[in-house]
C-alpha cells in the first residue's frame, strides 16, 4: 500500500495540475471552451472579407477630369455614397485572415461637376514607371493529340468477337 501512494501521489498531482491550466486559460465563468483550445492550431478559421478589393493597379488608372461612371467602372460600385454630399465615394477593404492578420485599405474619390477632381486615403494614383516592360505574349506550339490505345482496350479488343 505504501509502495503505490507516492505514484498516486503524483499522477493526482499532475492531473490537477492539468485541470488548473485549463480552468486559468478560460475568459468568463461558463465558457465551455477555453482560450488556450481557441489559440491552438486545432480550430480552421475562416478568412472575412468585406469591401471592395482595391488594388494599385485599379488606382493607378484613376485620372483627374473622369466621370463618375468611367470612376464606377475601374473601381466598381462604392461602399458608402453620402446621401448628404454626393460627390464623394468612399471605397473601403478589409480582410482579416484566420491567423489574426488584418489588412485594410481606403480610398476616397472627390467630384465637381460629374468629374474626378482628387483622391484621398491609403492609396494614391502612382506615375506609370516606362522602365517596366510592356507584358509579352508568349505563343506557344503544342503539338497534335494522337490517339493511342491503352492496354486495357488493346486487351478488350483482341478478346472481343468480331463478326465479319
Amino acid at each position: 500500500m505504501q509502495r503505490l501512494l507516492l505514484p498516486s501521489a503524483i499522477v493526482a498531482l499532475l492531473l490537477a495540475s492539468g485541470c488548473g491550466t485549463v480552468i486559468d486559460t478560460t475568459s468568463a465563468i461558463g465558457d465551455m471552451i477555453p482560450n488556450a483550445l481557441e489559440r491552438s492550431s486545432l480550430f480552421y478559421k475562416i478568412d472575412v472579407q468585406q469591401g471592395n478589393s482595391i488594388e494599385q493597379p485599379m488606382v493607378n488608372r484613376l485620372e483627374p477630369g473622369m466621370s463618375k461612371s468611367q470612376a464606377q467602372f475601374i473601381m466598381g460600385t462604392p461602399m458608402l455614397i453620402d446621401v448628404f454630399h454626393q460627390d464623394r465615394w468612399d471605397f473601403y477593404y478589409s480582410l482579416h485572415r484566420g491567423n489574426d492578420e488584418l489588412d485594410q485599405k481606403q480610398i476616397t474619390l472627390i467630384f465637381e461637376d460629374n468629374r474626378l477632381v482628387r483622391t484621398e486615403g491609403d492609396m494614391r494614383p502612382m506615375p506609370v514607371d516606362e522602365a517596366l516592360t510592356p507584358q509579352v505574349t508568349e505563343v506557344f506550339s503544342v503539338p497534335d493529340y494522337n490517339s493511342t490505345k491503352g492496354i486495357i482496350s488493346r486487351m478488350i479488343e483482341k478478346i472481343s468477337y468480331k463478326d465479319n
